[in-house]
């Protein structure tokens, strides 16, 4: 069995190689489609900029693996800024469109919105430990309780009016970090940063069923 990580040249790939390396898991970096399209389970990392990320997935051709994948029923995670890119369109330093994998857009956090309950202004970017409020049963959320804690670091982050959404967390107001539909799975937060919780986030990504 193999995970394929893909590699765009942006993003945490060798601490999610080693996280999954650490649960047993073969995992793979590749910028190849022939290879992405043969593994078992396939990784959409990323950290920086939207609009440079889907410009280097559409150019290389992993923007089109990325969807036969999902078209094919293969399991597909998407790591925060792989997680962004699922959707229909961010507003990242102007108007991107993404993968259109799942319905939302991407917004930018405002210190307007974000303000803690003495009504003082949040930092931005959204950065640290957060509690997650699980909502919708997910395969990737097996075995962990209410409440977990998982790490962040994002500016920018889901809207929607579909019923995908997983899982919130309170940063001023209530924002959408993980999602779910059918074989697509995403996590606005790193699991491979997240401790033993997002080690039991992977580890129940990899075992699933294809």
């Amino acid at each position: 069995m193999t995970i394929a990580i893909i590699d765009y040249g942006m993003g945490n790939l060798k601490s999610v190689k080693k996280a999954f390396a650490a649960l047993g898991f073969n995992a793979e970096i590749t910028a190849d489609p022939e290879m992405i399209l043969k593994a078992d389970k396939v990784v959409l990392p990323g950290v920086g900029a939207f609009r440079d990320a889907i410009a280097e997935l559409n150019s290389s051709g992993l923007a089109e693996a990325t969807k036969e994948v999902v078209k094919r029923g293969t399991p597909l995670l998407g790591i925060c800024l792989g997680m962004q890119l699922l959707f229909d369109k961010s507003y990242e330093y102007g108007s991107y469109e993404g993968l259109g994998l799942l319905p939302g857009e991407i917004v930018k956090m405002t210190v307007e919105e974000m303000i803690d309950e003495k009504g003082g202004s949040l930092k931005i970017p959204h950065m640290g430990w957060n509690n997650l409020e699980l909502v919708k049963k997910d395969p990737l959320f097996t075995g962990l309780a209410q409440g977990s804690s998982v790490y962040f670091v994002h500016s920018y982050y889901l809207e929607t009016s579909v019923d995908v959404v997983s899982a919130y967390t309170t940063y001023g107001k209530h924002i959408a970090v993980a999602a779910q539909k059918d074989n697509i799975f995403a996590t606005q937060f790193h699991p491979e940063k997240s401790g033993l919780v997002g080690l039991q986030i992977l580890k129940n990504f990899g075992g699933m069923e294809a």
